[in-house]
């Protein structure tokens, strides 16, 4: 009976000395005398539950980690590690990190040091109390301490201490479980409901509530929908790498999802605004391809239909980085696989801000077509009223209204390079219903498009609606050199109505009565009449009211001389000696109206030709050596295609002469002929290679620059002049107005 009484006594002694100092309660008697010995040396202290994990956004790339190295890596961190090291990148934080020590040769051999106290010498009182003679009875509960400091644990719980309720349980699970009895899951839950209370305290309760998530799921232990998705959303904040206060975290929730998507119940139990949750940090915090490979799986594999919001902010987020727009596209994409339709989403405002990052991605990737597809869809879109969803597309933000201005600038661009007028005007008109002003530029080329393509009617409407607009504080006035195209147009069209109708607005919104505009056009007019008495006339006039004649007016004057019916090669030629005596260079232009002037047949106006074809070489040689200031279009005296038209014109014209007698045809051959034949094979001289070269590189210098486009504009502009001129002895017809 004392035997019995002395063995029940060392028992609870044993019992009461492994709950003081943490050994583990014995499960024979044998084991009860050698466990407290043997545990003290295996049970080296691990580290304890971080309450508020620090985070670490650096890239987890390094030749050699050490333990601590290791134990201070996020979980995205671990799990590059893992991929960079050839190592599986799946599983619980633990298990990550337990390949990495194993990896680097750093894991902690607790096995080791339980053996060698295992193999520690035994002393003279233990091997008395190993006396196998002596036979001991143990009658006491086996679970007793183990069932008591559970109870503490999930009381301390209960009442909301989750520091003291986590401590406890790790100590539960340090002391007291064996192979064949592990912490129940109730504990686990009791627990974590603790760290939940109060969205996780503030997240800092998100280290223990992973930990507890994950050693759940490693035990194939259940976890409450609930409770795992309350965790994974609470964890989550505003902060940087999508922390609160420090607390939590992104790659702390990718860790709680990566334990419930392993826990026996799997991904059924995580909810959709959980996963939209952790995209949407993802995407804030500028992992936006991380983001997009789980909105995917959201999508594709778990068939869910994510709000407009968990998409828009996605994409927000790739355009906002500036080289994503393929990413944009890709959010688009997956947004139209979910179910929705782009031509509808417009009617919400997260799918008005998915449309816009589609925008600013078109203007990114130069996709002029896909950002106006895009506006299109939003204008679509119905219960915007009593606005456009385009236009609430373009207003959403300063980002998406300079997006949708370029795209429109540019797509008016092309259309005016095509000389697609209806589509340059179209998206004009378009502008200012979707909040977008265009500048002057935009107006001038429209305007200059529609002129060019010599629809009278509509650069009239467009350059009114462009007056009225700079009368309302809008816009700035039209120049002198739109209205003189729009006229240049009217003349052309044979408009006059309309041709008044410009010059009394010109002369209202500029406030001039006249000027070099005005009298070019009453030159035009004359010249037409083959009246080229009356254009000296006009001319004279100019110079005694000092305004200086350019170019343009001089060859007008010339066109009056080559007018069918009226041509006079002597007058035109004395009208290129009068404007090279007032300091105004010829250009191809001018020469070629001269020349026209020369066809009449008559040898005098051939010998006049061969006279002209020869200066225009001179003029030639002369800009080939000194260069050329300003557009070679307006300014070179380079021969052109009409040129060549106009010298073998005058060449048939010699031969006739020789023909009838007028000339001998030898002498014509060595004389007459030579530079009118020069004109003809310029193409295949080597000045022409020079000129071509030269103009090539004054192409490439001009391209990209910031005036580029308003040197093409004037340039239209001008050749809206010389093309009326031109239209005096050209044979030519006009496109019917429409």
């Amino acid at each position: 009976m004392k035997l019995c009484t002395a063995a029940v006594a060392l028992a609870v002694a044993t019992s009461n000395a492994a709950l003081v100092r943490g050994f583990t309660a014995p499960a024979s008697w044998n084991a009860a005398v050698t466990s407290p010995r043997r545990t003290a040396s295996a049970a080296a202290p691990g580290p304890a539950l971080s309450v508020a994990a620090a985070i670490d956004d650096s890239p987890a790339v390094s030749d050699s980690l050490g333990y601590d190295d290791v134990n201070k890596l996020t979980f995205r961190q671990l799990q590059r590690e893992c991929k960079e090291n050839g190592l599986p990148a799946v599983g619980s934080t633990a298990a990550l990190r337990g390949r990495l020590l194993e990896f680097y040769g750093v894991a902690r051999n607790t096995a080791a040091a339980a053996s060698a106290v295992a193999a520690a010498p035994v002393s003279a009182d233990e091997a008395l109390e190993c006396d196998p003679n002596i036979e001991f009875c143990d009658e006491s509960d086996k679970d007793f301490d183990y069932k008591s400091f559970r109870t503490e644990v999930v009381d301390k719980a209960s009442i909301g201490h989750w520091k003291a309720a986590t401590r406890k349980l790790k100590q539960l699970q340090t002391r007291f479980e064996t192979d064949e009895r592990k912490v129940d899951a109730e504990a686990y839950l009791a627990v974590l409901g603790a760290c939940l209370d109060e969205r996780l305290h503030g997240a800092r309760a998100s280290e223990p509530a992973r930990k507890i998530l994950e050693e759940m799921s490693e035990r194939g232990y259940e976890i409450p929908a609930e409770l795992g998705n309350g965790c994974v959303t609470n964890c989550l904040g505003t902060g940087p790498n999508g922390s609160h206060d420090g607390c939590g975290g992104i790659d702390t929730a990718l860790a709680m999802l990566a334990a419930m998507e392993s826990a026996p119940n799997g991904s059924e139990s995580i909810a959709m605004d959980t996963y939209g949750a952790v995209v949407t940090a993802l995407a804030d915090d500028g992992a936006v391809e991380e983001s997009i490979l789980l909105l995917r799986a959201m999508v594709v594999e778990h068939a869910f239909t994510p709000p407009l919001s968990t998409f828009a902010d996605v994409a927000m987020a790739a355009a906002k980085d500036g080289e994503m727009g393929e990413s944009v596209l890709q959010v688009l994409t997956l947004a139209k696989a979910a179910g929705y339709e782009l031509d509808s989403v417009a009617s919400a405002q997260a799918g008005r801000e998915l449309l816009a990052s589609g925008v600013i991605a078109a203007e990114q990737m130069e996709n002029i077509a896909l950002g106006l597809r895009l506006l299109t869809a939003a204008g679509k879109a119905e219960g915007c009223a009593p606005d456009r969803g385009d236009d609430l597309v373009a207003a959403s933000s300063a980002a998406a209204q300079r997006a949708c201005t370029l795209i429109h600038k540019s797509a008016i661009d092309k259309a005016v390079h095509d000389d697609n007028w209806k589509l340059a005007v179209k998206l004009l008109q378009l502008m200012p219903e979707r909040s977008l002003t265009p500048s002057n530029s935009v107006w001038r080329k429209v305007v200059t498009c529609c002129a060019r393509c010599e629809k009278s009617r509509k650069s009239t409407a467009l350059l009114l609606d462009w007056v009225k607009l700079s009368e309302e504080g809008k816009a700035e006035k039209p120049p002198v050199s739109v209205f003189n195209m729009v006229v240049n147009a009217c003349e052309i069209c044979k408009e006059e109505e309309l041709t008044l109708a410009v010059l009394d607005s010109m002369r209202k919104t500029l406030e001039i009565d006249g000027n070099i505009i005005t009298t070019n056009i009453a030159m035009k007019r004359l010249a037409k009449q083959g009246n080229p008495r009356g254009c000296e006339g006009i001319i004279i006039g100019m110079l005694q009211s000092g305004i200086e004649p350019n170019v343009v007016s001089y060859t007008t004057a010339l066109a009056a001389c080559a007018t069918k019916g009226a041509k006079d090669p002597a007058f035109a030629y004395e009208w290129l000696k009068r404007m090279r005596s007032r300091n105004v260079r010829p250009n191809f232009h001018t020469y070629n109206t001269a020349l026209a002037a020369c066809l009449d047949g008559k040898l005098e106006s051939t010998v006049l030709g061969s006279t002209i074809a020869t200066e225009m070489l001179e003029d030639v040689q002369t800009e080939l050596a000194e260069g050329l200031k300003g557009s070679a279009d307006l300014k070179s005296v380079v021969p052109d295609s009409y040129t060549k038209v106009l010298a073998r014109a005058l060449m048939k014209q010699l031969r006739e002469n020789w023909r009838a007698g007028d000339i001998n045809m030898a002498v014509a051959k060595s004389t007459l002929r030579v530079p009118l034949l020069k004109l003809v094979d310029f193409q295949k001289s080597e000045a022409a290679e020079q000129a071509k070269k030269r103009a090539e590189e004054e192409a490439a210098a001009r391209k990209g620059a910031e005036d580029e486009d308003e040197e093409l504009t004037k340039k239209s502009e001008m050749d809206m002049e010389y093309n009326a001129v031109n239209l005096l002895h050209k044979d030519s017809h006009r496109v019917a107005e429409v």
